[in-house]
């Protein structure tokens, strides 16, 4: 959605559904940091590194470039989470949904 302020002053914002998903990511993490004790924070990098999407091979050819991307992120968060003494399912629930937002990456990488 685009909004002329005047002066060519334009501001730009996402996609409803891009808005409304933003909004309930951040509802629902803020909600299950308050379940940590101590270092609440963190919930958002476990999101965050669990969203990030990696090309794994890339390829050129007479149509174009082919790239194979995945979620890395999520790999190592799960690494992670199975080798640390200190696992919460909340850390769990913030890097499920962070693999969520990477699927949804993946697929508007393919497809959009």
């Amino acid at each position: 959605m685009n909004f002329d302020l005047g002066n060519g002053v334009t501001l730009h914002l996402p996609a409803l559904h891009i808005t409304i998903s933003a909004i309930i990511i951040i509802v629902l993490l803020v909600r299950w940091s308050k379940q940590l004790e101590t270092r609440r924070f963190t919930i958002f990098f476990y999101f965050l590194i669990s969203a990030y999407i990696f090309p794994l091979y890339t390829r050129s050819t007479e149509n174009g470039v082919f790239e194979l991307w995945f979620p890395i992120g999520f790999l190592f968060i799960m690494a992670y989470l199975y080798s640390s003494k200190r696992y919460h399912p909340v850390k769990l629930k913030a890097s499920a949904l962070g693999f969520c937002v990477a699927i949804y990456q993946l697929v508007f990488q393919y497809f959009g």
